[in-house]
């Protein structure tokens, strides 16, 4: 057998090669730069903007739809804008609070509530209140759909400029990774390494290359061409999808050119202040990321402990053994990482010392994915929003 001295010496060289690569070889999707481009002052006057319709799924969001609603209706947007919010059997007062801010712009008639129909067996309920709204856009004269979370604050230009990007580039899905709410310790800790680990898994700039196969979009803003959605006949194929974002970029990627990027002008207006909502977050979705695979499961669990935790852990065992090699490869390590990590740390305005922090939000998502599966077993199915899904 190995002693302890050499196999910790083949981890710390593991882990430093796995770090060379990721930095080397992964797309750069550590560099944050995927964004939108101001809109050019000559398009402005010149620029014939089509016709969009909003589609909101929104279940119990009575404190932040108002937020969300008015940020739509400040839009500058040099085209036509309407708005169709779906109440996906709400037990608050979503629906009034909605038709109060439509009635303080006074353009009640520029914003349609449906009421959800009951949820079918092999439907999840953000597709199902989707489809819905799909069903009343169609009957608008839109040539893009923008689908949006109720939580999320458009900036006042954010439509010009997604319209600009996907009439410009011929896209079929524009879609923004929004800049999540971010203040408080939590926050602080996980938020960063949330945005850092999607885009390790989804590369931004692959997902951007049309020759690549990596597909993926943010739910919280998607503009999607019409003719994009007809072609895969709008969102039956991925129902029961609880990762929806991901499986509808996947689908419409097969037929056209998609673009994800960050702002850090759009923002979801929802706090996550307390660990357990944060946990919640995560847990829902974790282990459906995963398969529902324990290998995968597994697999995961023990390649984030190799790429996040075992450096500084080495680097502890190193300094009580005067292992000085390992010590300096796993330091090696941490410092790439933190390297790495630094884009998005800027990108939510927080110091490099959060680098150092990432082997412990690591730590805390490997345990909330293991929590995933523990509760999706537990349960029959993933929870969200009092709806358990198999």
């Amino acid at each position: 057998m190995l002693s302890n001295d050499v196999s910790f010496l083949i981890l710390s060289c593991i882990t430093l090669g796995s770090w060379v690569y990721l930095w080397l070889f992964r797309f750069r999707f550590w560099h944050a730069s995927q964004r939108l481009k101001n809109l050019p002052q000559k398009f402005k006057k010149n620029y014939n903007f089509p016709p969009v319709t909003a589609v909101i799924p929104a279940r119990n969001e009575e404190d932040v739809i108002t937020d969300s609603l008015t940020s739509l209706l400040n839009q500058n947007y040099h085209g036509e804008l309407s708005i169709i919010l779906i109440d996906d059997s709400s037990s608050d007062a979503t629906v009034k609070v909605a038709q109060d801010a439509a009635s303080q712009f006074g353009v009640t008639e520029k914003i349609q509530i449906i009421s959800g129909k009951q949820l079918p067996n092999g439907w999840t309920g953000k597709v199902w209140a989707l489809h819905q709204g799909l069903d009343a856009a169609m009957k608008t004269p839109a040539k893009y759909y923008l689908f949006t979370d109720a939580d999320v604050y458009h900036s006042s230009n954010n439509l010009n400029r997604l319209v600009l990007k996907a009439e410009s580039d011929n896209l079929d899905l524009v879609s923004l990774m929004v800049k999540l709410h971010c203040n408080s310790i939590w926050d602080w800790l996980l938020i960063p390494a949330f945005i850092f680990f999607f885009q390790k898994l989804y590369p931004f700039n692959a997902v951007n290359n049309k020759e690549s196969r990596i597909a993926a979009a943010a739910g919280g803003c998607m503009l999607i061409r019409r003719s994009a959605m007809d072609k895969i006949g709008g969102v039956t194929s991925i129902k029961s999808a609880i990762i929806d974002d991901c499986a509808l970029a996947r689908q419409l990627k097969e037929n056209g050119p998609v673009w994800l990027g960050l702002t850090t002008s759009t923002r979801s207006i929802r706090a996550y202040t307390k660990l357990y909502e944060i946990w919640r977050m995560v847990t829902r979705s974790a282990f459906t990321q995963l398969n529902h695979s324990l290998i995968l499961l597994a697999g995961a669990a023990i390649g984030m402990t190799i790429l996040y935790v075992t450096p500084p852990l080495i680097i502890y065992y190193s300094l009580l053994n005067d292992l000085i090699i390992a010590m300096l490869l796993s330091g090696f390590a941490w410092v790439i990482m933190t390297y790495l990590y630094y884009p998005t740390l800027k990108l939510y305005n927080l110091p490099l010392v959060y680098g150092l922090l990432l082997p412990v939000a690591a730590l805390i998502y490997i345990i909330m994915t293991v929590d995933s599966a523990r509760r999706y077993f537990l349960n029959n199915g993933g929870m969200w929003k009092g709806r358990s899904y198999k």
